[in-house]
């Protein structure tokens, strides 16, 4: 029979050479990229990027497309592999791109954005972002979570997540603002998410990140606004509960929706219980329109968003 030495020997060698296999498949993996783009639809869209991408030997392993009739715009994810540096593809992409006359961009598949979580005392949301980025249950790596409370600190210190604490107040909050996008271009932030941030941002501040802040709030049928919502629900009796995950512009929350969800309740339902199924809805919705942003599968289209989910 093996020591206890000895089996602990044996697992960290397993660990290792796990560690090991799993370092030279990425090595040897050869890279992916995604491409997305909106343009006027035409003909010959979708054939033109096939044969380029033919042309420059890539292999297409994703590709989803939609053809708007109403706006007459046409929309386009496509995640492709191919042995190339992705400066070399952006830049061999540029005369396909003018011809079409699309707006487009192309990411690295391998380079998880960076992201800034905003909160306040609410913790449901930033707790579940966290631990599935932890997990990489989510391809980000968060790089900063900012605060106009200190509650989350504790939260934050767990997964070893710088945190800023940004007190509000009427007179500082342009001050404020400062600060955090100065976080934002130090850090070099892709992307920020709103979970639970009980604060409105300036339109100056929305103004210089639009389509890069991702806001979740709860939404009933009917709508209530302000304080306590779940009470107001349970006094009307909602039959459903919802959250809305939308981009956040100058008009407030009615950014371009990214992502809902509802569930159904009942009028056995307490006000606490309706809280905590709403929770549940914040946390799922905001989670995959995180993995929608990471994953650059949102286009805009005018007020309302293209989701190749």
């Amino acid at each position: 029979m093996k020591s206890l030495s000895q089996a602990r020997n044996l697992a960290t060698k397993s660990a290792t050479l796990a560690r090991t296999r799993t370092a030279t498949m990425r090595a040897m993996k050869t890279p992916e990229f995604v491409l997305t783009f909106s343009c006027d639809d035409h003909i010959g869209i979708v054939q033109a990027v096939s044969t380029w991408l033919l042309g420059i030997d890539c292999n297409i392993i994703d590709s989803s497309q939609f053809g708007d009739a109403f706006t007459g715009r046409f929309f386009m994810r496509v995640q492709f592999s191919g042995d190339h540096e992705l400066t070399s593809l952006q830049a061999a992409f540029v005369e396909i791109a003018a011809e079409h006359g699309m707006s487009w961009e192309l990411w690295d598949v391998d380079v998880h954005p960076k992201v800034l979580i905003m909160c306040s005392k609410p913790d449901h949301c930033i707790a579940d972002l966290l631990y599935r980025a932890y997990y990489r249950e989510l391809p980000v790596d968060v790089a900063l979570i900012v605060s106009n409370h200190r509650d989350n600190y504790g939260l934050a210190a767990r997964y070893d997540v710088d945190f800023v604490h940004l007190p509000i107040t009427k007179d500082n909050k342009a001050q404020q603002e400062t600060r955090l996008f100065s976080e934002v271009e130090a850090r070099g932030i892709d992307f920020m998410v709103l979970a639970r941030y009980m604060q409105i941002l300036s339109n100056d501040f929305c103004a210089k990140m639009p389509a890069r802040i991702i806001n979740i709030h709860h939404s009933f049928l009917p709508s209530f606004k302000g304080a306590r919502p779940y009470h107001q629900a349970h006094e009307r009796g909602v039959k459903l509960i919802g959250a809305t995950a939308h981009y956040v512009t100058a008009d407030l929350d009615e950014g371009p929706i990214i992502d809902q969800g509802i569930e159904r309740v009942d009028h056995r339902s307490s006000p606490a219980e309706l809280a905590e199924i709403g929770r549940d809805v914040e946390r799922l919705v905001l989670a995959r329109a995180v993995r929608y942003q990471a994953e650059h599968r949102i286009l805009l289209n005018d007020n309302k968003t293209v989701v190749f989910s």
